[in-house]
Parts: C-alpha cells; sequence; structure tokens
C-alpha cells in the first residue's frame, strides 16, 4: 500500500498541474451544484499524515441516474475550469458508488443508501469536515 502511494504520488507531481487542489474542490462543488448533488461535504486531509491526497468532496443523489449525471457534471467542470481530467474512475457502471481520482483531490459521488452505509465522514472525523451551504436563490 505504501509503495502504491509513492509511485502514485511520483507519477502524478504537481509540476503537472497548473492549479491548486482549493481551485479543484471549488471545480468539484460547481459540478455538483449544478445537478443539485445532496449534502455536499469537503474533508480537508491535508493535515493526516496517513491520507494520499489533499481533500475528499463527498455528496450523494437520489438515484443511480442522478449519481451518474453529477459525477458527469464534475468531469466537465473539472474540465472546464481548470483543464484537469480524473486519473480513474471507479463505479460509473453500477452507479451506487461513484469514485473519481484526481490525485490530490478524490470525489465520491453515492446513492444516500451507500453514503450512510460507508460514512467516509465518521472514517476520518479527525480531519476539519466542511459542509456546502446551499443557495437560497433559484
Amino acid at each position: 500500500m505504501v509503495i502504491f502511494a509513492l509511485q502514485r504520488h511520483f507519477l502524478m507531481t504537481k509540476i503537472y498541474q497548473n492549479h491548486t487542489s482549493e481551485q479543484l474542490v471549488k471545480a468539484v462543488v460547481d459540478g455538483m451544484k449544478e445537478l443539485k448533488a445532496q449534502e455536499i461535504t469537503t474533508i480537508d486531509l491535508r493535515n493526516i499524515p496517513t491520507a494520499i491526497c489533499d481533500f475528499y468532496v463527498i455528496c450523494h443523489g437520489g438515484s443511480n441516474t442522478q449519481v451518474e449525471s453529477i459525477a458527469e457534471s464534475v468531469g466537465k467542470e473539472a474540465k472546464n475550469q481548470l483543464d484537469d481530467r480524473p486519473l480513474h474512475v471507479e463505479g460509473a457502471q453500477a452507479a451506487e458508488w461513484i469514485l473519481m481520482d484526481y490525485v490530490d483531490v478524490v470525489v465520491h459521488v453515492f446513492q444516500e443508501t451507500s453514503r450512510r452505509f460507508y460514512n467516509l465522514e465518521g472514517l476520518w472525523a479527525d480531519a476539519e469536515i466542511s459542509t456546502v451551504q446551499e443557495s437560497m436563490t433559484k
């Protein structure tokens, strides 16, 4: 596991990126908001020595169709705003839990029941966790 994390880090160093992880988090959140993702949460892992990325961004949708659409919107916003694409995407076929790995930022788009079951916020409770407030204007 440690070797994989080191290989991943050296293969995808920040010299290939022209943006910060915070800018990527903003683009990801914008993509989630565009498709009305629910309970958008960021987990800042930068002060956790064993973490393999800077941030997790988590949300959920009400159906597999919405989960898939949210993930597509996230990809579109990251591409349009920062010219960034995920290194790897998992779970798109079943759309219960789609993981998008942008190296410094890992995106988790769940269906609500899967999100509650895996409880990533609880697993990383020692990290700084923030909930994105929904806009009240329509």
